[in-house]
């Protein structure tokens, strides 16, 4: 196989921009976290780990790449 037709595989996980529900604080956050994500401010959980990507209970804004 030639080496110009072998694809680069792109990655599944991503840096996100949050907003926290209850003070609208905005925090990035990576999509795979490992560790429940706390605001920084008011200390409510703004993703919660599941083993894959996070659930994320904050309102997304956007995708950073």
């Amino acid at each position: 196989m030639k080496k110009e037709r072998i694809s680069i595989p792109q990655p599944r996980s991503t840096f996100l921009l949050v907003q926290c529900q209850k003070c609208e604080n905005e925090q990035i956050i990576y999509s795979m976290t490992n560790n429940n994500i706390l605001c920084k401010i008011c200390d409510a959980i703004i993703a919660e780990k599941t083993g894959g990507k996070a659930k994320i209970h904050g309102a997304f804004i956007r995708r950073l790449d």
